[in-house]
């Protein structure tokens, strides 16, 4: 396993709500990254075909139209558009956690798959639990999307997506299964609006969902790669977002790579910028953090406090013997 590696945050604008076009320019982002030396590249939530924040802002019946075009977009883990993904990472001979919103029939999940160097899907997950008006959209991961690190050439590599990062037992079994590089897949995300044009709370804002992915950092001891999605003011007619207080373009975007100890490791980026955030890190770094706090090692108590986790996932049918 190589200790010293280059990972990298993708914080870019999707194509929204075009498949064909968000599969160009994720394989122009893999392309990239392998030109920049990126051993382990990080893409945000749904990130093909985009989050659609119109599902916080607008009614059901003013989003039908477009969230029909948004099923028509999402793209299955067993498609032609996810083959030539594969076909990417494998030429690129990086290892990369994708992000996208997936089709299955006619369900959609939030979706992040694992695509080793050899450009092959090594692990599939589903967010367990949509947030809030999400469940309108999306259905829910099973006990199979509780794995989220998998043994990579560049470490233990793992991923949840947006306010999955709030949820203690799921990040708590993520540390157990020794997680060293942690993907944080995040939507686009904006500063708190002022309070005297619109209430909106604070725990849905870019710098708690920072600060959400960087105490995952802490309290793992983990690296963490935050990728997000960026918003320009020419897409927010197509989104149906125009006059929304919340939204603020060009913006969305607070990518973001934290040290195991919580330490931020790049610059900050603007809002609106769009690119492949890196840094070089050391994996042996993790045992300073971990000499002081490991949360699932020497500084726990199992004969106090344990996770029970249910590793079969359900079904919708199950065929009975005659």
């Amino acid at each position: 396993m190589t200790q010293k590696i280059r990972v990298g945050a993708v914080q870019a604008e999707p194509a929204w709500i075009d498949l064909q076009g968000g599969v160009d320019k994720t394989i122009q982002l893999i392309q990239q990254a392998s030109r920049d030396g990126v051993n382990v590249l990080g893409f945000p939530e749904v990130w093909i075909p985009g989050y659609p924040w119109i599902i916080w802002t607008r009614s059901v019946v003013e989003s039908t139209e477009l969230m029909h075009d948004y099923m028509a977009n999402s793209m299955s883990r067993t498609s032609p558009e996810m083959a030539r993904i594969c076909a990417a990472v494998k030429e690129a001979g990086i290892f990369v956690v994708l992000g996208y919103s997936e089709r299955d029939g006619a369900s959609l999940y939030i979706a992040q798959s694992f695509i080793s160097t050899e450009g092959k899907i090594v692990h599939h997950r589903r967010k367990v639990k949509p947030t809030h008006v999400e469940r309108s959209i999306w259905g829910d991961g099973q006990a199979d999307s509780l794995k989220s690190v998998v043994d990579t050439p560049f470490g233990k590599v793992g991923g949840l997506n947006c306010w999955e990062h709030l949820q203690p037992l799921l990040r708590y079994y993520e540390y157990c299964q020794g997680v060293q590089v942690h993907v944080a897949s995040w939507p686009p995300m904006f500063p708190l609006p002022d309070p005297k044009e619109l209430k909106w709370p604070y725990h849905e804002t870019a710098e708690a969902s920072l600060r959400a992915s960087q105490f995952l950092a802490i309290e793992g001891q983990s690296f963490v790669i935050l990728s997000t999605q960026v918003i320009t003011e020419g897409n927010l007619e197509k989104l149906n977002l125009l006059g929304v207080k919340v939204i603020q373009a060009p913006g969305g975007g607070f990518s973001m790579i934290f040290g195991p100890d919580g330490k931020q490791l790049c610059e900050p980026w603007p809002a609106g910028k769009e690119g492949i955030m890196q840094t070089d890190i050391d994996l042996r770094d993790i045992d300073y953090a971990k000499a002081l706090i490991d949360t699932v090692g020497h500084y726990s108590r199992p004969d106090l406090l344990s996770l029970v986790v249910n590793s079969k996932a359900a079904q919708t049918y199950q065929l009975m013997d005659s």
